[in-house]
């Protein structure tokens, strides 16, 4: 199903986005990331990103938004982009928990070229539990993520339920 929101935004319904998995873990720290990409085949990548999180002991999934539709911003001449919201709970701290999601991207195709390029899937940690870090590796809350539609919309259907 898919939610026409304007001219330039569309959330799209599938299984996996929105969905709630596991609601109980004894994991420390909950974790929201901001998962997107414009290379491929967009949902397939997330469907398989979601199996390989569920597979991984280092966490526990809780929830995902519905998929937002999205135009590019920084360099434009790309194809929209596919953005949504996962919920996790994980015992790895900050740096740890970068340095796997970075791996997922790599596992996923993901190349840094330049910024604000076309990629398969793009992790953003959003929030990590309730920390503030700004180092030159990390920053959360993440960077602007209160001025970006991708964030901000998605974000809204999983901070309703």
């Amino acid at each position: 199903m898919k939610k026409k929101l304007s001219h330039d935004l569309t959330l799209f319904y599938y299984p996996n986005f929105p969905k709630n998995f596991n609601a109980t873990s004894n994991k420390k720290y909950k974790v929201t990331i901001g998962i997107g990409g414009n290379i491929g085949d967009t949902k397939k990548i997330f469907d398989k990103l979601i199996l390989c999180l569920k597979k991984d002991a280092r966490f526990t999934l809780l929830m995902s938004s519905p998929l937002l539709q999205n135009p590019p911003f920084g360099f434009l001449e790309q194809s929209d982009f596919l953005n949504g919201i996962i919920l996790l709970k994980t015992d790895l701290c900050p740096n740890s928990f970068l340095k796997a999601m970075q791996r997922y991207e790599k596992k996923f195709g993901r190349k840094r070229s330049f910024q604000d390029a076309p990629r398969t899937l793009d992790i953003d940690i959003i929030f990590f539990d309730n920390k503030k870090i700004d180092t030159k590796n990390l920053i959360i809350p993440h960077k602007n993520w209160a001025n970006r539609e991708s964030v901000i919309i998605p974000l809204k259907h999983i901070k309703n339920k």
